[in-house]
């Protein structure tokens, strides 16, 4: 046991401390883009700016832990990206952050799902990296939209520790993902045809800190790779030990994506604990039967309070044409996508097969 924590420990301390050494330039300033989604017309990407210390790189994984702290915001950056011919420029806020939105000069290869976004910072100093952006092929059909804590692992994202221990220390696939996730996410991605290649794009409102964590786990449990993408900067550093209070922009994200795929139905994916079916409700209210269908894990089953709202939420939503799966597992919601012929029925006996392996070594 104490060899398995110690390098559980040491793996952790990798992953973190990864990014100090990628897209580095002189005097210690790090650009650090993140995964981007897209369509023929128009590309979003987010990604960070900040100085880092410049000790050797022979360094202990440790040394850098502490640099990725002690790291600074670079504000004010000007950031130039070009894509397939076209360039824009914009600023980094005040936590360093940049935001590029922008058409493509020439049609990206419609064939072609991820692409290379180039970018370079070109003022206080020079600093060059790529960005991946995911363009849906033509044969997609829909667009998966999901939380990710407590609807694809156990909740776990917003407590770093915590999650860094279930990731690495703890037996990862007992203690993090939830049975049959990783089936029922590539069956949507791939979708009824088996090649659909659907966008798949993950929200939270955790802090950008986590996205190499969240990144090796995705990887770990072989779930289909989208744009991660977080709401905010947490802010946590050595004079603020303690989150920043922050507005729930969830729903602003959401609807972005939804105009960036104006022509396409989405799926919501999310669970009961929070504010999920409520923020989903929403979103259908507005955009009528382009919603498909809205997937939460129920995850207070025994909240009898709750449970009376989710009904409620689900007549509301089957008033407007979409409708609401409570699901106690994975299972079903794969039964009711494959209903729906968002996926391969087949897929249905994956996602089952794998569920009831679960709950047979737990039992």
């Amino acid at each position: 046991m104490p060899h398995r924590i110690g390098r559980g420990l040491r793996r952790a301390l990798e992953v973190i401390a990864r990014p100090v050494r990628r897209s580095r330039g002189r005097r210690g300033v790090v650009l650090q883009p993140y995964r981007g989604y897209g369509s023929q017309s128009r590309i979003f990407v987010i990604g960070r700016a900040f100085w880092q210390r410049t000790e050797p790189d022979q360094g202990s994984e440790l040394r850098d832990v502490l640099r990725r702290i002690r790291r600074r915001p670079v504000r004010g950056a000007r950031i130039r990206a070009r894509f397939y011919g076209a360039v824009v420029e914009v600023e980094t806020d005040d936590d360093g952050y940049f935001r590029i939105e922008m058409a493509p000069g020439t049609p990206p290869p419609p064939e072609q799902r991820w692409h290379t976004l180039e970018i370079a910072m070109m003022a206080p100093t020079m600093v060059a990296a790529t960005a991946e952006v995911y363009i849906p092929p033509p044969q997609s059909r829909v667009v998966v939209i999901s939380d990710i804590d407590d609807t694809v692992m156990h909740t776990g994202v917003a407590n770093k520790v915590m999650m860094l221990w279930r990731l690495f220390v703890q037996d990862a696939e007992a203690r993090t993902v939830f049975p049959g996730v990783s089936h029922l996410y590539r069956a949507l991605h791939a979708g009824a045809s088996g090649d659909e290649q659907n966008a798949m794009l993950y929200v939270s409102r955790a802090p950008w800190g986590i996205y190499e964590i969240l990144e090796e786990f995705f990887q770990a449990h072989d779930i289909p790779v989208g744009p991660i993408l977080f709401l905010r900067e947490w802010g946590i550093g050595w004079r603020h030990p303690l989150p920043r209070r922050a507005k729930d922009h969830k729903a602003v994200l959401i609807e972005a994506i939804m105009g960036l795929y104006a022509d396409m139905p989405v799926v919501l994916i999310g669970d009961s604990g929070q504010h999920d079916p409520e923020l989903y409700r929403g979103i259908a209210e507005r955009h009528g039967d382009r919603v498909r269908a809205v997937y939460i894990r129920n995850v207070t089953a025994r909240d009898a309070g709750r449970s009376a709202e989710l009904t409620g939420i689900a007549r509301t939503l089957a008033a407007i044409g979409s409708h609401l799966v409570l699901a106690p597992d994975s299972v079903a919601i794969a039964e009711d996508a494959a209903r729906l012929g968002l996926i391969a029925p087949a897929a249905v006996d994956a996602v089952a097969a794998r569920v009831a392996e679960r709950e047979a070594s737990e039992a």
